[in-house]
């Protein structure tokens, strides 16, 4: 019995773009921990309920620059879009098991027809509806928004896309 076509292997691949664009990977995984950096220091620890979503957007803003969920238009738009969705559904008494996926599924219909795709931006309507996040986390969430856009707008010639 040949065991060895048997024997499973766990080599991993490296990307060909990666051995070609190995500076780009390092710096723009640098650029997005140290936005995710200055985040965390403005927000308070019982306020970090917004990280995950930002993390999100800041891994499509600096690792997939030239996809259109990157674009201002769709960061910005899409979080405005998932925080009033989550202000809204918040303010409505709906057992939780139907109130979840109700807003994933209204958020997608929402920024798909308004063409403010931002794929992160429903975690932050998910996290405002869960959290009753208060109005100033309201405001830094726009404000790392609108900061990982003009990071996108300034760099966007330096970018290369990653995935």
């Amino acid at each position: 019995m040949d065991l060895q076509k048997y024997q499973l292997t766990f080599r991993v691949p490296i990307d060909e773009k990666f051995k070609k664009l190995w500076k780009y990977y390092i710096l723009q995984s640098f650029l997005a921990a140290i936005a995710l950096f200055i985040i965390v220091l403005v927000l308070d620890k019982d306020k970090m309920v917004v990280i995950s979503a930002m993390g999100a957007t800041a891994f499509i803003v600096f690792a997939m620059p030239n996809a259109v969920s990157a674009h201002s238009r769709n960061v910005i738009g899409g979080h405005l879009a998932g925080l009033a969705l989550g202000m809204l559904f918040f303010l409505i008494e709906i057992p939780y098991f139907y109130e979840y996926p109700l807003i994933v599924g209204i958020a997608i219909f929402v920024m798909a027809a308004l063409d403010v795709e931002h794929p992160p931006a429903v975690g932050t309507a998910l996290a405002v509806l869960i959290n009753e996040v208060s109005i100033d986390v309201l405001f830094i969430i726009i404000a790392i928004a609108v900061m990982l856009s003009l990071c996108h707008y300034y760099l966007r010639h330096h970018l290369k896309d990653l995935v």
